[in-house]
Formats: structure tokens, sequence, C-alpha cells
């Protein structure tokens, strides 16, 4: 652990540095929609390029682990295709939509996670959890609903792709909890990437993309993706072994606040002062949702 990293850490309770870091990783995710829009290549295409940039340095973080590269869970293999699903479907969307609302509308994958727990894992979620939880959904849609609507090539069509990620992602974020039990955070990134990587790659190659970055800046858009996605996913798979999978799926609802300033910012977008309104409910969710943990038990079984 590099020395700052391993002061903070001795500063804060493990509760608290694991939240950090899946702050930190969120807002690099945040970089995402972004540099896809800067990849001058097909929206699958960049999610390939983006693996296969990230390889190298997954592979030496992985190695470094307890156990090295040891042979891949089924949790791991079955987070990569969730993944490259999830990929596939948002770069799609971020092309045809605005990038809040692509980010926004992917990102419901809390309300997925959170039902799968409460139904399958029987794992009730807290009364201030829930009323979080409602935030960051209304929060989400007013970002969404906010946009003034000039937004993409095809915004229908690309916020029904947004949509259905929440699906793929909420999948790839309970196997990477699965995984994250008998495996260190790096080796599940590395394994969830190798096998999204030819996956991507067969999906841009049938829809007939554009494979190759037409500039030195393109290329540079897929290096910056593939070091964005070790940062950020990496962060999140770790923070996936010491956080609730819920809290982590709320707490990632940051990720389309930074994406929709960046997405003003850097191409102009409009932001709506509604978007604005719904970012601010996103940010007092996420603390919401973090107090809720501290909180006792009721009698009635709603914790």
């Amino acid at each position: 652990m590099p020395p700052l990293v391993s002061r903070v850490s001795s500063l804060v309770s493990p509760r608290a540095f694991a939240l950090i870091v899946l702050l930190i990783a969120a807002c690099v995710l945040g970089l995402a929609p972004i540099l896809v829009r800067l990849t001058e290549t097909g929206p699958a295409a960049a999610g390939f390029w983006r693996f296969v940039f990230a390889l190298p340095l997954l592979t030496v973080l992985a190695s470094r682990e307890p156990g090295g590269i040891a042979a891949p869970s089924k949790w791991a293999l079955l987070a990569g295709l969730f993944f490259a699903l999830d990929l596939s479907f948002w770069h799609y969307g971020i092309v045809m939509t605005s990038v809040a609302n692509a980010t926004v509308l992917c990102n419901l994958t809390p309300v997925v996670v959170t039902l799968f727990g409460w139904i399958v894992l029987k794992e009730a979620p807290r009364r201030l959890f829930l009323l979080a939880l409602v935030l960051a959904m209304g929060g989400a849609f007013a970002m969404a609903a906010g946009a003034d609507g000039g937004q993409g090539t095809n915004p229908p069509l690309g916020d029904a792709f947004s949509l259905s990620v929440a699906v793929w992602y909420s999948g790839y974020f309970l196997a990477v909890k699965a995984a994250r039990a008998t495996a260190g955070a790096m080796r599940v990134t590395f394994w969830a990437t190798l096998l999204g990587a030819p996956l991507l790659l067969i999906v841009a190659l049938v829809l007939g993309e554009d494979i190759i970055p037409a500039s030195a800046a393109g290329w540079a858009a897929c290096v910056a993706m593939g070091v964005m996605h070790v940062l950020g996913q990496g962060g999140v798979a770790w923070a996936l072994g010491k956080l609730p999978a819920s809290i982590t799926a709320v707490t990632i609802l940051i990720q389309p606040v930074v994406a929709g300033l960046l997405g003003w910012w850097v191409f102009g977008e409009t932001l709506t002062p509604i978007q604005a309104l719904g970012g601010a409910l996103v940010l007092g969710a996420i603390v919401m949702a973090q107090r809720s943990q501290r909180t006792k038990p009721t009698p009635d079984g709603l914790k």
C-alpha cells in the first residue's frame, strides 16, 4: 500500500476508508461517458479498447495480490459477461442520449440490488435506507427528465438502452460481490476484463463499428479509458469486499452527478435547474444511506 494511502487508512475507520475509496472510484468512473465520445470509435469498440489498455496494469496489480492470478471463479467469469453486456448497451446509450441521462438511467442499479437482497437474500433494508433510495431515484429521474431534449442522436432509444444497463450492472455488482469472498479485487477485475474484451470486440465487428481511432487524440482517449477502468472498477470491486452491495450501489450514484457536470463543461450540454436539483438530491441520499447503517433495527424487522 502506498505511504499516503496507508497514512489515510490509519487515521479513519476501515468502513470510512472503504467509503472514501468508493467515492473516489465513482468520481473517476464519471469520466467514462466523456472518454467514450472522444475515442473516435464505435461504442462497443470503445469498451474493447478500455479493456485492452486496462489489462497490462491489471495483470501487474493482480499478480501482486495473495495467490496471484489464480484460476477464476464462476462468479468472476459471470461478472465479465455481465460487464460486457453493460458496456455494449451503455456506450450506445451515451452516443444516442445526453451524458447525464445515460449515466443516471444506468445507475438505477440500487433498486435492482436492494430488491434482490430483500427478496432472495432476505436482507431487509432499514427504513432510512429505503428513504435514501427513494430520494436517490427521485434525483436520478429529475436529472433525466430535466434534460433540454436536444442532446444525442436518438434520445428515446438511448434512454431505453441506458435503462436496460441497470439490469446488467446489477448482475455485475452481485457477481463481483460473490467473487470477492474468495479473491482479491484486482484478480476479480482482471478476469472480468479479460473475458469481456473479446466479447466486446465481437459485438463491434458484428455491428460494423469503426474499430481503430482516427487520430492520436482518439488513441489517448482509449488509453485514458483503460487507466480509468483500473482505478474506477478496481476501487468499486475493492469496496464491494468491505461494504454492503446495497450501500455501494447507492453511493456510486455520485457518478451521474460528476458525468453531468463534465458533459456541461466539455460538450456544452445544458445542465438545467431541475437537473442540478436532482444532483443535489442524489448527494443528500448518499449521506442518508451511509447514516442508515448506523441506526438500530426496529422491532418489526425493517432495520
